[in-house]
């Protein structure tokens, strides 16, 4: 069932939407133009809208889970054409697409919770700030099964908003659990300039509360990993020690010295387990607000990430977690984005790849960051261990190895 704002429209005779409908209601709330060459009215008629904000929070009406509540569907087992647009090499489903699907329903829900019946268009830019996690609870997704994808706002702060959503797939008659995913959004002026006030979040019901009070440990739980920060603070003395033991395990014992170095039995060094990547940034992979699409970001991210763990292990690896994707910066259309992968860590089976994501200014030669990825991925056998050899590489280790834990937690 399709609830929240006027989705009479898209839930046409009890008909969930599917996702370029989703696209195309999200032009629509905000006035985005689909030719390029009609961006800047488009823009210039948003920041009229900046005289419907709220001045504060109290203002605005509270807003229940239910009224952001949807459903949309991605009927890849009816539409063949689409379908080619989601299939891989390996015949399943390009992962890479379903994160760019989850960027844009996360934006609809938080549409949806804001949304106000008396206005034809928002006065809010609402952007993707974190991935917080996303976590896989079956490992195939068959490429010619339709799917559903449901969500909800969970938590709402002043400015910010945490949506989360879930992946399903209708395979042997029945819809199955492919994935759960929380995002954060921050709501922004019409002109993306500065924070705006958002709808309170009024929880109904012990089942509503519980959901929310999650969210509020979410928050606090973001909080405290941003202040351990290995860019922050030293490392814990248990992470010190097995930094030294990394370095001692490295050190050629026919030598008295700190720069002769040797590499453990299958065993590489991080050095040599990177892979890199470069996209111009074109106007058909912009959002509605004229910026590029944060799950284009992700989509490649995630391709490089997966392409340097398949390398890394010399066999198809399967995607286990994403989490952690901080939006820095947003990425202007004619941009240079460089794109770094790195496997930082690595345990059994499993492979910890980060990806970071800079645009340079060709003109002033100067980089700037804006995403950092984490990804775990999953192969079919025991892969060598990565070594750091520099102090730099062994805080991404370090950063690696924490990721993989919070990973392997969330997965009991």
């Amino acid at each position: 069932m399709c609830r929240g704002f006027s989705m009479s429209q898209m839930c046409q005779q009890g008909k969930a939407p599917d996702m370029a409908e989703v696209r195309n209601r999200l032009r629509e709330i905000v006035g985005a133009s689909t030719n390029w060459k009609d961006h800047q009215q488009a823009l210039a008629e948003r920041a009229s809208l900046s005289q419907y904000l709220a001045q504060s929070q109290d203002e605005l009406p509270a807003k229940t889970m239910k009224d952001s509540a949807i459903e949309a569907h991605l009927p890849l087992g009816t539409q063949s054409a689409l379908r080619e647009k989601y299939l891989n090499y390996h015949n399943s489903v390009r992962f890479g697409r379903i994160l760019e699907d989850l960027d844009s329903l996360a934006v609809l829900i938080c549409y949806s919770h804001t949304w106000n019946k008396e206005l034809k268009r928002s006065p809010l830019s609402i952007v993707t700030a974190l991935v917080d996690k996303i976590d896989m609870r079956k490992n195939i997704i068959y490429p010619d099964c339709d799917i559903k994808f449901t969500g909800h706002v969970t938590w709402v702060g002043k400015t910010s908003i945490e949506a989360k959503m879930h992946m399903f797939q209708y395979h042997d008659g029945v819809y199955t659990d492919v994935l759960d995913a929380t995002f954060v959004m921050v709501a922004r002026d019409p002109e993306n300039k500065r924070a705006a006030f958002i709808n309170p979040l009024k929880p109904e019901g012990p089942e509503e509360e519980a959901i929310f009070q999650q969210g509020e440990i979410n928050k606090k739980r973001r909080v405290e990993l941003s202040t351990a920060s290995l860019l922050k603070v030293a490392p814990t003395a248990e992470e010190r020690t097995l930094v030294h033991n990394l370095f001692l395990n490295t050190l050629d014992t026919r030598t008295v010295s700190f720069r002769s170095r040797i590499l453990p039995p299958n065993s590489v060094w991080m050095e040599d387990a990177k892979m890199k990547g470069l996209e111009i940034c074109h106007p058909q992979e912009r959002n509605i607000f004229n910026r590029i699409f944060g799950g284009f970001l992700m989509r490649k991210a995630y391709e490089l990430g997966w392409a340097n763990a398949c390398a890394f292990a010399g066999c198809r690896p399967t995607p286990v977690a994403v989490d952690d994707i901080l939006f820095q910066k947003p990425v202007e259309i004619g941009s240079l984005l460089m794109l770094s992968s790195q496997v930082c860590y690595t345990e059994g089976m499993h492979i910890q790849v980060r990806v970071h994501t800079e645009v340079l200014d060709p003109l002033t030669r100067q980089h700037s960051t804006t995403n950092v990825f984490h990804f775990t991925f999953r192969v079919e056998k025991d892969v060598p261990a990565v070594v750091p050899q520099s102090y730099g590489e062994s805080m991404l280790y370090l950063d690696g190895k924490r990721h993989f834990g919070e990973t392997m937690r969330n997965q009991c």
